[in-house]
């Protein structure tokens, strides 16, 4: 898998959370990870949210595709209500 992203952006999420988007790329390889159609508006892009542990953190990542590259839009730890939702779907 190949990634991508806005550097200011992940800079900032360094800034904000602790973590870069590089730090969260593993996400993607957990075999339990959610991913679902982030549809809360019109993006003009398919995008999608992925639930996954990460050193036994569950994290939220905001993503999309372009051409075969993943673009990390933004990335967040998960909150309670996502935590269990991750859960329920792992078990």
């Amino acid at each position: 898998m190949d990634f991508e992203w806005n550097r200011l952006k992940s800079d900032d999420c360094y800034v904000q959370r602790g973590f870069d988007f590089e730090a969260v790329i593993d996400v993607f390889r957990d075999p339990c990870r959610l991913v679902e159609a982030d549809d809360r508006w019109d993006y003009g892009e398919d995008r999608f949210r992925l639930i996954g542990k990460l050193d036994e953190k569950c994290y939220v990542v905001i993503f999309t595709h372009r051409s075969n590259i993943i673009r990390i839009i933004s990335a967040r730890r998960a909150n309670a209500r996502e935590v269990r939702k991750y859960e329920k779907s792992s078990s």
